[in-house]
Order: structure tokens, then C-alpha cells, then sequence
């Protein structure tokens, strides 16, 4: 079987990794039978996969690592070839056999990542590797059709700038969730433009296949697709901003629920009389931990608090303002507690952190460490890690997002959700 991460899972022996007994449950109801063209369409995922982390790597490298025979190789990559997803490069002469001919990535492939948050979006152009060509912050009007509008005029600036690259399409994280059916926001406290369309109204000016969804979600994937969660398969990101979401990783899947809601931690009341949530709720979770919470807590216990926004927070922090340490610490505080929930749910052997919190991780890190064991049921906390800046993470998360749901088959990493890789939407600027 294939991974949301594009590689296959081993059934346990000497590496110690759990096995399954009995018979697997099949729901009848949504059981696909397995065809010879759905298991071209995983072995040539597989194969990509490959390149895309072995690069420089020749077919019979290829044919060695996956398994597969040469012939198989060599139909799949001649497929990728003609796609345009890789490319040939230098001839490199063995010591016996014929020369080999290396594969890599097209690096002329590249896709437009737009992560939006309130009041502002970034805005990126990335290639296959996560490698990020340009980014820039835009501030954003509260309306949501005056905002998109914007943003198709500096996405569209981006196409002319890299007119020798071929865009893929645009994948985008947003702070909310997204309705896994019609892609509509669901749910955005924060971001206020529930209801509105985002992916058609992208699609319709950009003319390229647009792929979006929650930032936690996003985040998550990204840590897949290029290679860090290797060997996991139950973990948690925490995705820590103006709110506060969370991503499921669930027996090696990404797990969003019957609604595509499933996750949103910080909405869980942890005080009845605590502040008031964007949610409608009173002392939800992110209201203490989230990015927005440590700006309340910096203006609390300040008595000259100018300080505009978290960059602003940060910078004290650096400086080892005193009262900055203490707001900081604060929300590392909450943040720790908080993951009481998330263990006791979801009983995940990696937790991820990603936000604007991590710039300071030595300082908040060892709170979080420490409320997240003293908060342990039984047996040992998950391994808890940072999983980079949310700034880069968002976006590199939702270029991952538009790679991965292309994927000619694509299997399950969103519930209900099976999309084809196809040429449809691709631009050349």
C-alpha cells in the first residue's frame, strides 16, 4: 500500500514496526477492486517519489529501489517524461554495462502557493522540491472579492516574471476549513469570508487548477510530500497564528472527519469565563495559546504596551525583554496544557509545532515540553518537535497540496476526495 507521502507501508518484522492481525474490515459500500491501471497509476507515484527524493537517479537505480522490473521503469518514466513532471540529464558511465542516462525533477515546473490570513497573504512561486523562486506579503482588504482581486493582479506579475517556467496551478492554505465537497470555506473566525468561493473565483482569473484547504492540513502535507515524517504514521501539527488548528495524521493517513472539521483542538472551551472566541465560544484553547493571546498577555502586563503586531513581540523576546519572556512563556503555557486534549483523543507518537512561536523555541520549548508530560494519562509523551517556520511552512504546504492532488490516483489522503493528475489547468506564462 501507498502513503500520503507517496511511499509504500511495511508490514512489521525485524524494524519493529506494529502489525495488523485478523481480517481487515472492507466497507462494501466504497470499495474499489483493485485494477492493472490503478496499480500502474500507485508504481508510477512510487517511481516519482523516488526521483524526486534519490535525484540524480537512473532507471536502473529506479528498478532496484522500488522493485520493480526495467521494463516497468522504463514505461513509467518515458509516462513522467511526456508529462513533464521529469527530465533527463547527464549520461554517467559505470564501470560495466551500458551508460545510464540520470533523472531528476523538471525544475521548470513550478506552482503559485498563496497562504491568506487575515488582513494579509503571501504569496510564492515553488518548484518540486520545495525550493521557493520568490514570496512577497501583501496586505489584503477585509472583502473578500476586493482581496482575491489583488492577489490575481501579483499572482499574475509572478507568471510574467517567470515566463520560462510552466505553472502546475495554485494551491492554497487558508486559516479555517474548507467544505472537503463543494471547497467552500466552512469555518474561518479568524479570516471572516466563510461561504465564499475562493477556488473558483482563483480559477476563473487565473485559468489554472486551484487545490485548497485548512493551513494545519497544509502544513502537515508539506512535512509529508518532502520527506520528514518518514516512518510515522499517527501525528499531530499544532499550527500556531492569529488562531490555533490542528492536522491529523491517523494510521498513515490525514484524517478531516465526515465535515472536513475534524481537528479544531483550539476551539475546545478550556475556561467557560475566559475571553470571547471567534468562534462565539468563551475560553476556547486558542484563546490562551495562540498568537493573538500572547499580544493580550504582552498588553497585560505592560503599562506601556505599543507594540503593533507578533514580529513586534518576537523582537522583544530577542532582546530578552522581561515582560515579552513572561507573555511568551505564558502562551507556552496554555499551549502545553492544551495538548492534554490532543494526547488523550488522538494518543499520537510525534506532536509537530509549527508558528510564529518556534522563532523563540529555545524559551517556549521547554514550557510546552513540560506541560505536555506533566499532562500525560499514562506512559511516555509523544516526541514533540518543531515543524519550521509557518511562514514557509504554509506555503511550501500548499504547493505540496496542488502536487499531491494531482496525482493521477491518489488515495485517500483526503477523506472522500479522489482527484487525477492531468495536464488540465498547466500553464506555460
Amino acid at each position: 500500500m501507498k502513503s500520503p507521502s507517496g511511499r509504500r507501508e511495511r508490514n512489521a518484522g525485524a524494524s519493529g514496526s506494529s502489525v495488523q492481525y485478523g481480517i481487515r474490515r472492507i466497507d462494501l459500500s466504497s470499495a474499489q477492486l483493485a485494477s492493472s491501471e490503478m496499480a500502474r497509476d500507485i508504481n508510477r507515484d512510487i517511481v516519482l517519489e523516488f526521483i524526486r527524493f534519490r535525484q540524480p537517479v537512473s532507471r536502473v537505480d529506479l528498478s532496484r529501489l522500488s522493485g520493480l522490473q526495467p521494463s516497468t521503469i522504463s514505461a513509467i518514466v518515458e509516462d513522467l517524461i511526456e508529462e513533464g513532471w521529469v527530465k533527463e540529464g547527464a549520461v554517467v558511465r559505470g564501470g560495466r554495462g551500458r551508460p545510464s542516462t540520470m533523472l531528476s525533477v523538471n525544475e521548470e515546473l513550478v506552482t503559485l502557493a498563496l497562504d491568506i490570513r487575515p488582513n494579509q497573504a503571501i504569496v510564492a512561486v515553488v518548484d518540486l522540491t520545495g525550493r521557493f523562486l520568490s514570496h512577497e506579503t501583501i496586505t489584503t482588504a477585509t472583502a473578500p472579492q476586493a482581496a482575491i482581486a489583488k492577489l490575481v493582479r501579483k499572482m499574475r506579475s509572478l507568471r510574467e516574471q517567470y515566463k520560462d517556467k510552466t505553472f502546475e496551478g495554485i494551491g492554497v492554505s487558508v486559516p479555517g476549513r474548507v467544505d472537503p465537497m463543494t471547497h467552500r470555506l466552512l469555518m474561518a473566525p479568524n479570516l471572516k469570508w466563510d461561504g465564499f468561493d475562493i477556488k473558483s473565483a482563483l480559477e476563473k482569473e487565473m485559468e489554472l487548477q486551484v487545490e485548497i484547504d485548512n493551513d494545519a492540513n497544509a502544513c502537515l502535507l508539506s512535512e509529508l510530500w518532502f520527506g520528514h515524517l518518514e516512518g510515522v504514521r499517527n501525528a499531530v501539527l499544532i499550527a500556531v497564528s492569529e488562531g490555533l488548528g490542528a492536522a491529523i495524521l491517523a494510521g498513515g493517513q490525514l484524517h478531516s472527519g465526515f465535515n472536513g472539521l475534524a481537528g479544531e483542538f483550539g476551539h475546545i472551551p478550556m475556561d467557560p469565563r475566559g475571553p470571547q472566541c471567534g468562534c462565539g465560544q468563551r475560553g476556547c484553547w486558542e484563546t490562551f495559546a495562540s498568537s493573538r493571546a500572547a499580544l493580550k498577555f504582552y498588553r497585560k502586563f505592560s503599562r506601556n504596551a505599543s507594540i503593533k503586531d507578533m514580529h513586534d513581540l518576537l523582537r522583544l523576546v530577542q532582546d530578552r525583554d522581561p515582560v515579552a519572556l513572561r507573555a511568551i512563556r505564558t502562551q507556552a503555557t496554555a499551549l502545553g496544557r492544551g495538548l492534554r486534549l490532543v494526547t488523550a483523543a488522538m494518543a499520537p507518537e510525534r506532536i509537530l509545532i509549527t508558528g510564529e512561536i518556534t522563532s523563540c523555541w529555545d524559551i517556549a520549548g521547554p514550557v510546552v515540553q513540560a506541560e505536555l508530560e506533566a499532562g500525560i494519562l499514562a506512559g511516555a509523551a509523544p516526541q514533540l518537535m518543531v515543524a519550521g517556520d509557518g511562514y514557509l511552512a504554509r506555503l511550501s504546504g500548499g504547493a505540496a497540496l496542488l502536487m499531491q492532488r494531482h496525482s493521477r490516483y491518489h488515495r485517500s489522503t483526503h477523506v472522500a476526495q479522489v482527484t487525477q493528475r492531468s495536464p488540465r489547468g498547466r500553464s506555460r506564462a
